[in-house]
Order: C-alpha cells, then structure tokens, then sequence
C-alpha cells in the first residue's frame, strides 16, 4: 500500500485532543457522561444504541441514558451484528483479566464475553463486522501469534483461522472499515483519499465516492449503498451506490462546527432512521435519512 498524506491535520488533531481530555464516565446516580466513544451500534432488536466507551458500554433507550449491565471494559473496536457484538480493547481495573483482549464477542448485549483468542497479544482499534454473516475484519498493527504480518485480516468462523488481506491499490493510512451485511467478501475501508471498495476479501481495492476524504464508513443494510462521512471546511455525510463512477449523494447533518462524524448507525428494523457520533462526543438521531435530527448528547453530556 502506498503511503498518503492525511489532509485536514489540524482539525482530526483537534478533534482526537478533545477524546483525551473527556471527564471519566459519571456514577449512576449523575448523569451519564459519554468518554471516549469507540463505536455505535444498535441492538438486533433496535429498541438500544449502544456506545462503547472508557468505562463500559453507554445505553440510550426510550429517550434516556444508562449504563448497560456487564463489565466496564475499556472496549475498542466494537462491531455488532444481528446475533453478537464484537469488540477488543482492555480490562477493567482490577478485574484480574489479561490486557488486552485480544478479540472477544457477547451474545447478550455485553454482560458476558467469550474470549476469541490472541488475549494478551492483540488490541483492534479498527474492526468491522457483517450484520449478517458475523465477518469480522480488523487491522493489525503488527503480527501476532496467528497474523504474521501487520494489514488487514478477516475471519468467518470467530478467529479460529485468520486469512491476510493483500489491500492492492489501498492508501497506507486507514480510518475506519466496514462489511457488507450479507457478502463476507465486500468489505470497505475509510481513507484520506476517499472510500475503497473490496468485491473479493480485500484482495483489491477501487476507489467510490468520485475521491471525498471518508472517516466514518458504514454499509446501509439494503446492501446496495455505502454512508461516509468526510471534512472539507464543515461537517458532510455522503450516500454512494456499491459501483465505480456512482456519484455521491449528500445526507443534510446538524450543524457541527469544528467537528465530524466519527461513527454512524442505522436502525435494523427502521432503515430510514439513523444515528451518528461525532468526534467530540456529541449523538444526534435522524428518523429520515438526515431530513430532521435530534440531539440527545453534546460533546458527552447526556442531560
């Protein structure tokens, strides 16, 4: 892969600083605060967005915060799908746990985990999984005992075996990844030099979304549309058809400021309605594909 520069330094350097120095997350009894957001997802069932965060998981549901029951981990990476969430990052102090995990799954919305193996060795800042397949693909920063060299990886049976994506015609620097809901061999990945899609595993990349800069990626689970987003002076989310050449539809967002979306969600059971994250921790929800949105967090605060 070819080595790129990453336009708009400053703004993703002012964006990350804001991460670091969030508040830790609030008892129970005050109001949640949001920190370090590493992912959103719905349940299967759509009645939860989830986000995962420094110190556990982070609920909203029937237009209120709370934290979910189960362990506060420090989870990074985290996928889910109709089944299962996927995730990887560290143990909560004093859990007598190995750091780090390694990649880990839950059947039941985070209140237990199964170990999937590489504990100790492996932390996946990058994941993506297929809605539903339960293809998982990370980026491994360098090899482990069962990659033998840092790239892309995927799995299809929950990291018995991992297989090297060769990323032919992918830019160095990745943002984020993404897989198709139903085909385990399409799989995109976020770039300063736009989105990249792969129709065979990773083995090759072509570039959609007419060259945008892409942060967040996220399949649209009709299977035939891809949501990015990107900064070119302001805040912008994008729609593009899964073909070379299709052009890239604008989605209308809040108005952000010195901010971007960092990570995007559509409901399994209500495709039109769709949530986004941003950098600075702030969670806006659209019941039409961006035509009306709904702050329901700002830059952490949940009240």
């Amino acid at each position: 892969m070819n080595k790129t520069p990453m336009p708009n330094r400053r703004f993703l350097h002012a964006c990350l600083l804001a991460l670091v120095m969030a508040a830790p997350m609030a008892s129970a009894e005050a109001p949640l605060t949001l920190v370090h957001v590493h992912g959103l997802s719905y349940s299967a069932d759509g009645r939860q967005l989830m986000i995962p965060s420094h110190h556990g998981l982070a609920v909203y549901s029937e237009g209120r915060w709370s934290k979910a029951e189960g362990p506060a981990h420090d989870y990074m990476g985290f996928a889910a799908t109709r089944d299962a969430i996927y995730s990887s990052g560290h143990p909560a102090p004093n859990s007598g746990l190995t750091n780090p995990f390694g990649l880990i799954k839950s059947r039941d919305g985070g209140r237990s985990w199964q170990k999937l193996g590489l504990e100790g060795e492996s932390d996946f800042h990058l994941m993506a999984a297929s809605h539903g397949t339960n293809a998982v693909y990370v980026f491994n920063p360098q090899p482990n005992s069962r990659m033998r060299q840092a790239g892309i990886h995927y799995t299809l049976d929950d990291g018995k075996t991992w297989q090297r994506a060769e990323a032919k015609g992918l830019p160095a620097r990745l943002q984020s990844l993404a897989v198709h809901p139903s085909d385990p061999k399409l799989v995109v990945a976020a770039t300063a030099e736009g989105p990249f899609l792969s129709r065979n595993a990773g083995r090759s990349f072509e570039r959609l979304g007419g060259g945008r800069q892409a942060l967040a990626v996220s399949f649209d689970l009709d299977g035939q549309h891809l949501w990015f987003s990107s900064y070119a002076n302001q805040a912008q989310l994008w729609r593009v058809a899964l073909q070379a050449g299709a052009p890239a539809q604008p989605v209308k967002l809040p108005v952000l400021g010195e901010d971007a979306v960092a990570y995007l969600a559509q409901h399994p059971q209500r495709p039109a309605e769709i949530a986004i994250a941003t950098f600075k921790r702030s969670v806006y929800l659209s019941p039409d594909r961006g035509g009306r949105w709904t702050q329901i967090a700002k830059e952490g605060a949940t009240r």
